[in-house]
């Protein structure tokens, strides 16, 4: 490889990784907000499919 193909893998990755580290901050601060400042329930209940269906219809009205 040359050095700017290194140089693009390099900025590849580390924009990869700043991604993963923000989905995961999201998800942690869902949980959060959701498990221990909200109703108090499961904070894993918020990453369920069947939540988001519940959420997205009571906005939408749907």
């Amino acid at each position: 490889m040359n050095k700017q193909s290194k140089y693009v893998l390099r900025r590849f990755i580390l924009v990869i990784v700043v991604l993963l580290l923000g989905v995961l901050a999201l998800a942690i601060g869902l949980m959060i907000g959701y498990g221990i400042l909200g109703k108090g329930q499961d904070p894993w209940a918020i990453l369920a499919p069947a939540k988001w269906q519940e959420l997205i219809a009571k906005f939408t009205g749907k």
